[in-house]
């Protein structure tokens, strides 16, 4: 039997990049029958909204979510703003797609986490990678056994480091960002996703902080083991401190997972792509004059083609909107695997931080 779609008012807190790619997707959804913005800067917010064609504006996202015709929320703002929001929303009663992560403090992650599922709120978290084929064939492989009991995850994230001296930017607590809290989760959701339903016990890393360190009080790279109750072995690196003139626009990242029956390898570099020009170009994240040379795709949102933006953020932008709309099932994380990936992250940066070994799970 056919089911019938819900219409939806859609809520979008955060006008940035974000909120503007999800926004544009939304727009197009035959389910979307409103859309307000909610954002800080009102030249930034009359931008987004006339380029969506939203039906509301305003600086205050207290007076977007008590508009009478939202039904659901997207929570776009800067990392470390996401607290007050979510739990406006939470207060509200609406499901919400929350980017990642749910806050940059542990304390404040957990009592999120608390609020969301005290209400028994449908709210999932953007780990947007799970929506490329290449992680869902990964975890269809994990999932199904087709490489027997899984003994070993190893990850390398590299990234030029225009991402970290954006987020050092936006911060006035250096300590609440790091690598592996911003960036690094996203190998590791990956990596977690397809150890699914292992236990981790106890974590141990190390950090370089000779770039970031001098510039933003910020750390370079962090390095580490999570060890599982069954003896099975993640190592994880990850340096977001590598020159802007690195070829790839953001992530570039190699996994290999070993099981007693079999492997998978997976480059997800991009170097398969490359583009190499003798003028800067204007699209990409943050681009810079410097950078002529580009892996193509490896920008985790995805791509702009044709006047739209394609790639795994749409995908996961639409399948959530399925999901409020048709209340179909989505490979999305919840909120409660977002808390674990923000753990898990913190405490291989204290591990770092006291150079020795941290029992899992990390009590906020």
């Amino acid at each position: 039997m056919k089911k019938s779609a819900k219409g939806i008012g859609l809520a979008i807190i955060g006008g940035g990049r974000v909120g503007l790619f999800r926004g544009e997707v939304a727009a197009r959804h035959p389910a979307v029958e409103w859309i307000g913005v909610a954002e800080l800067n009102p030249n930034r917010g009359g931008s987004v909204a006339a380029t969506i064609g939203a039906d509301f504006l305003t600086t205050s996202y207290t007076e977007l979510l008590a508009r009478p015709e939202v039904t659901c929320a997207i929570i776009a703002t800067d990392e470390h703003l996401h607290v007050d929001p979510i739990l406006a929303a939470v207060e509200r009663g609406v499901p919400m797609l929350i980017e990642k992560p749910l806050a940059t403090d542990l304390k404040e992650s957990a009592r999120v986490l608390a609020a969301i599922e005290g209400a028994k709120l449908d709210a999932v978290v953007g780990y947007t990678q799970r929506f490329r084929r290449r992680w869902l064939a990964a975890k269809e492989k994990c999932r199904t056994n087709a490489l027997g009991d899984v003994t070993l995850v190893t990850s390398r994230a590299f990234m030029n480091r225009l991402v970290a001296i954006d987020n050092y930017k936006r911060t006035d607590n250096p300590a609440t960002i790091s690598p592996m809290v911003i960036s690094g989760t996203h190998a590791l959701d990956i990596c977690m996703w397809c150890l699914e339903g292992k236990t981790a016990v106890e974590c141990y890393a190390r950090s370089v902080d000779k770039v970031l360190g001098p510039l933003y009080h910020g750390i370079d790279a962090t390095a580490g083991m999570i060890m599982f109750s069954d003896g099975t072995v993640h190592h994880l690196s990850i340096s977001w401190a590598l020159p802007v003139t690195w070829p790839a626009a953001v992530y570039s990242l190699e996994v290999g997972i070993v099981g007693t029956t079999g492997v998978l390898t997976i480059d997800d570099t991009h170097r398969d792509i490359v583009l190499a020009v003798s003028k800067a170009q204007s699209e990409g994240y943050a681009p810079d004059e410097s950078r002529l040379v580009d892996f193509m795709g490896s920008y985790p949102p995805g791509d702009m083609a044709l006047g739209e933006l394609r790639g795994p953020m749409a995908e996961e932008t639409r399948s959530w909107l399925n999901r409020i709309a048709l209340g179909v099932p989505t490979q999305h994380a919840t909120a409660r695997e977002a808390h674990n990936r923000l753990m898990l992250t913190k405490a291989l940066d204290e591990s770092a931080k006291r150079k020795a070994p941290v029992a899992l799970p990390l009590e906020a």
